[in-house]
């Protein structure tokens, strides 16, 4: 019984993580260097993720600049960044690639604390399949019923406290995201 909670919580964490992970990547309006996470660059023929070519950093609050470590792939870099999607035009000026990150509207805000409720639920739904995962467990125990009742009842406070994790975690993100 005590493997199967553990292994409950365990899980529970992680679609937490994957929720916090993912709300990253949900732009706000601030520079932040995950937004180029999944740029790939064709570098020498291969494809290759941009952190190992070059070193982001965060000049200014709403600027990334991209150093590269090979001045020969500021190209593809910069090709890169418009192939992937991610929104932002870069700037080469020979030396790095400058990107602005524009203010963000109110409807685009608007948009961005949708995709984040999103998420939110998702997040949500996977927690109430490990739930059904872990009575389906409880279940299949050869324990009397009283055990399997208080075992689920167990999963079920393990739910709420990870379910007031993920309206605190939206919470502060909506906020993040509605500050202007």
């Amino acid at each position: 019984m005590n493997e199967i909670l553990e292994e409950t919580e365990l899980n529970m964490e992680s679609a937490i993580e994957n929720m916090e992970k993912r709300f990253t990547n949900v732009r706000a309006g601030r520079a932040n260097p995950s937004i180029l996470d999944g740029v790939m660059v064709s570098y020498y023929g291969a494809p290759t993720p941009l952190k190992q070519l070059a070193t982001i950093s965060i000049p200014e609050a709403r600027q990334l600049m991209i150093k590269p470590f090979d001045k020969s792939c500021l190209a593809a870099i910069e090709k890169g960044i418009y192939e992937s999607n991610v929104g932002l035009t870069p700037n080469n000026n020979g030396e790095v690639i400058i990107l602005n990150i524009p203010a963000l509207t109110e409807e685009t805000r608007r948009e961005y604390v949708k995709q984040v409720k999103g998420m939110a639920e998702d997040c949500r739904i996977a927690l109430r399949n490990v739930r059904q995962d872990a009575n389906n467990d409880i279940k299949k125990l050869e324990i009397t019923e009283d055990e399997q009742k208080q075992g689920q009842d167990e999963v079920q406070e393990l739910i709420n406290k990870y379910n007031k994790i993920v309206d605190e975690k939206l919470k502060t993100k909506e906020q993040e995201l509605m500050t202007v």
